[in-house]
């Protein structure tokens, strides 16, 4: 969701402002997901490599993410609306630990729309964890070496679960992954806007939504020629 220092720039507004503001972007976006048919929507809210920005922004975003997790957790179980919060867990805050943990125990069993948030997230990481785990499995002899295979992999991944992803939006003119879901995002359709992440309105979504319809997704096999 990329953007928000820009768009408070362009205001002569504090950074912090423009989290807010993309805060309140994902609150309209949930919503206007659901009505076009939407059930899985994976946001980068903070990334493993986020926790090298000065000291006061990163207190800002656990502050917005503290706020949001108690005001939307009432709004999340009446929409029915599934959290889960994907990354290495270690670096936050005990209180934000607890929040988290109490809002995806308590949508655990909704099914409507699933709502997954990345947070201290980074992909490289995500792939080196579940490699040491499988390795660690291999050494306690409860997988053979020849059985290792991409499942087992993908079961060890934060997003064990989750489907992958079928369209990646990037917001801001930026045009990279960003260690961004990499091992999911192996056959994902790609769309990339100049609009900056807290402008990112209904329109927006459904421009990008119609686009990836227009695209034949063929997972690398052969194209059927006439």
């Amino acid at each position: 969701m990329d953007g928000n220092a820009r768009w408070a720039k362009q205001r002569g507004l504090p950074k912090a402002a423009g989290h807010k503001q993309g805060a309140e972007a994902l609150r309209r976006l949930l919503d206007d997901s659901r009505m076009l048919g939407i059930r899985y929507m994976t946001v980068y809210a903070f990334s493993s490599e986020n926790w090298q920005r000065p000291a006061e922004e990163v207190d800002a975003l656990m502050g917005l993410l503290r706020y949001y997790l108690k005001q939307e957790l009432k709004t999340l179980m009446k929409n029915g609306i599934r959290l889960r919060v994907i990354g290495d867990r270690e670096r936050l805050p005990e209180d934000v630990l607890g929040s988290i943990a109490e809002a995806e125990e308590k949508t655990r069993d909704f099914d409507g729309f699933h709502l997954n948030i990345c947070l201290s997230y980074g992909a490289r990481q995500e792939i080196a964890a579940a490699a040491r785990a499988v390795a660690a499995a291999t050494a306690a002899g409860e997988i053979a070496p020849a059985e290792i295979s991409e499942e087992i992999l993908a079961k060890h991944l934060y997003t064990v679960g989750l489907p992958d992803p079928d369209l990646l939006i990037r917001t801001g003119g930026e045009h990279r992954l960003s260690n961004f879901l990499l091992w999911q995002a192996a056959y994902a359709e790609l769309y990339f806007t100049d609009t900056l992440w807290p402008d990112f309105s209904h329109a927006h979504l459904e421009a990008a939504c119609a686009e990836y319809a227009t695209r034949e997704r063929r997972y690398g096999k052969r194209e059927n020629v006439a």
